[in-house]
């Protein structure tokens, strides 16, 4: 049996039994009417039943039972879909997302594996195989299948991003820097590529990052993240008044962002401007209620400031978040001595 077919007969056995055992629970009746009370699905159960040889309609199914995460019901869809329409490559892509976040990772590599023997040319299936592959630690496996698309493709930008992120997985950075310089070439709008290269270069003490943070700022500039990662890297290099500046801009572009507040509530910290820092923990807990680090940080301003019950609660609050937070246990022991 050659290794296609094996990869078939292994894909369907295993969407079979699912589908089997809900026909089952139905009656053996495929076409039966299905209520469940979301309208999505009965609006495709109804049409299924005038329908029962369309494909599509079981495949619209499984996406609607995927959404509100009712799993099994959607693998029993796409094998229904999958019979009556084999040829149809989005279907592979579905169900593979659908056993991977139903913990069923070996199901969803192998029905990649089986979409790539199908379609051995169409780049956007490869990719998707290379990742599920770097997903389940199949490293080699995963650069190979990289390498495919780039004898398709040599400018595909997207698999040269695969390849670092495989390179960073072995450790081996020089060679992850490489791949991504090599993507943002192909591509110079890879804003999250950017901001790793200049991650990348910051390990290694290298000034240059500062340029790559600034590119993916030009490269996305009504986005968070590159500014955050350039006041991060401003941060840990002890640029207080510079990362300030680009908190600033963090939390203009999204005042929502908890971690731009955080992040600013922390550098005051480090300059022992106390009251600043109070006021950016408080905002942090107004934008995030359930962040226990906030609390945390507010208790320990607190503290410092000679609140000792205000930071009782705030120690406290952290526990009910988060009974695990060490830090917070050893402060609330030590104001309650």
């Amino acid at each position: 049996m050659n290794k296609l077919l094996w990869i078939f007969c292994a894909l369907f056995a295993v969407i079979q039994i699912t589908a089997c055992t809900n026909d089952s629970s139905n009656g053996g009746n495929q076409t039966e009417l299905l209520i469940t009370g979301n309208p999505s699905v009965d609006d495709l159960s109804a049409k299924i039943v005038k329908n029962p040889e369309d494909a599509s309609l079981y495949a619209s199914r499984a996406e609607a039972f995927y959404n509100v995460e009712g799993y099994d019901e959607a693998i029993a869809d796409m094998a229904k879909a999958m019979r009556l329409d084999s040829t149809n490559v989005d279907y592979y892509h579905l169900l593979a997302d659908i056993y991977l976040d139903y913990y069923k990772s070996k199901n969803a590599l192998k029905t990649m594996e089986m979409a790539a023997q199908r379609f051995p040319e169409r780049i956007p299936t490869l990719l998707k195989l290379a990742e599920f592959q770097l997903i389940l630690k199949q490293l080699d496996e995963s650069l190979f299948t990289v390498t495919q698309i780039l004898k398709l493709d040599p400018n595909n930008a997207e698999a040269f991003v695969m390849m670092g992120m495989n390179f960073e997985q072995k450790g081996d950075e020089a060679k992850a820097i490489n791949s991504f310089q090599n993507a943002v070439e192909k591509d110079p709008d890879l804003a999250d590529i950017w901001i790793r290269l200049g991650q990348l270069f910051a390990k290694r003490d290298n000034p240059v990052a500062i340029r790559y943070f600034d590119n993916g700022i030009e490269a996305a500039p009504m986005e968070v993240m590159p500014v955050y990662a350039k006041a991060e890297y401003m941060h840990l290099n002890n640029q207080f008044d510079e990362a300030l500046e680009l908190l600033k801009e963090v939390n203009k572009l999204d005042p929502q962002f908890v971690e731009g507040y955080f992040r600013t509530g922390i550098i005051y910290l480090e300059m022992d401007s106390i009251n600043q820092a109070y006021n950016q923990f408080n905002i942090v807990i107004n934008v995030d209620p359930a962040l226990p680090k906030g609390y945390f940080y507010r208790g320990f301003v607190s503290e410092s400031k000679g609140n000792f019950e205000n930071a009782k609660n705030d120690y406290q609050q952290t526990l009910n978040l988060d009974p695990k937070f060490e830090k917070a246990k050893t402060a609330l022991e030590r104001l309650n001595k």
